[in-house]
């Protein structure tokens, strides 16, 4: 079984006559908390929906579990066992937060249908989504929201969960909730690839780490020695972490 869960390598992507990423080479160790880091428009997010097929590459390989799946739909490769949380979270509104969980859990026809260990397991790690099971989501602070977002990318199992900037308008209350919940979401086994811009919450949960810029990753290494370095910090990022 290969150490890598999920492999790019010299993947490139058009959007309409734009050409956003270059050739991306990008690993996610199994079991470890990957952070993509890099500047606004570096690319994070176009590989993010890259690897999900919402966007299709125009070159290059996409393995995740030794099969790859650059051209396969999103449907599908949902269906191997990977869970995307956009940027904007994907809520439905209009929906109670327990109909935004059913509708996620694709092998449930009702609530009771959805494996109660694995209710009880998120509710331990998001409170609030016990607390507003019946309410529309629409209702919820973005803090909630976000937590509802993870949730339902979890209600069931998953082998890689893929976040677009969870802690973005978040206060800081929230935000080390989040970090204490997705540090429980590594412990249980589940491999992440996080896309942050908060520097302490890439400090505190990342093992690996990939800086972009210009659609191409430009560093790779372990999060620790990046953030220890602090003039490769500035080199990378324009900033110290």
């Amino acid at each position: 079984m290969s150490e890598n869960l999920l492999t790019l390598s010299g993947v490139h992507t058009h959007i309409g006559a734009y050409h956003i990423l270059h050739g991306v080479d990008l690993v996610v160790p199994r079991g470890q908390l990957t952070m993509l880091l890099g500047r606004n428009g570096a690319g994070k997010t176009t590989t993010l929906r890259t690897i999900m097929g919402l966007w299709r590459a125009s070159q290059g390989r996409i393995t995740f579990g030794g099969e790859d799946i650059a051209q396969l739909p999103t449907p599908r490769i949902a269906e191997l066992g990977v869970a995307y949380v956009p940027e904007n979270m994907g809520i439905f509104a209009d929906l109670t937060v327990k109909e935004n969980m059913l509708l996620a859990a694709r092998g449930a026809r009702s609530v009771q249908q959805i494996d109660r260990n694995r209710l009880e397991w998120i509710f331990s790690l998001f409170p609030a989504v016990e607390k507003f099971w019946n309410h529309p989501a629409g209702k919820l602070s973005g803090g909630q929201k976000q937590m509802l977002a993870v949730s339902r990318a979890i209600v069931e199992p998953r082998q890689v969960l893929i976040v677009d900037e969870p802690s973005k308008g978040l206060a800081p209350a929230i935000i080390n909730n989040m970090i204490d919940a997705f540090a429980s979401l590594k412990q249980s086994g589940v491999t992440i690839l996080l896309v942050e811009q908060n520097i302490n919450f890439a400090k505190r949960l990342g093992d690996s780490v990939a800086v972009m810029d210009n659609g191409v990753v430009v560093h790779a290494g372990s999060m620790k020695a990046l953030a220890e370095n602090e003039e490769l910090q500035h080199s990378l990022l324009g900033l110290a972490l």
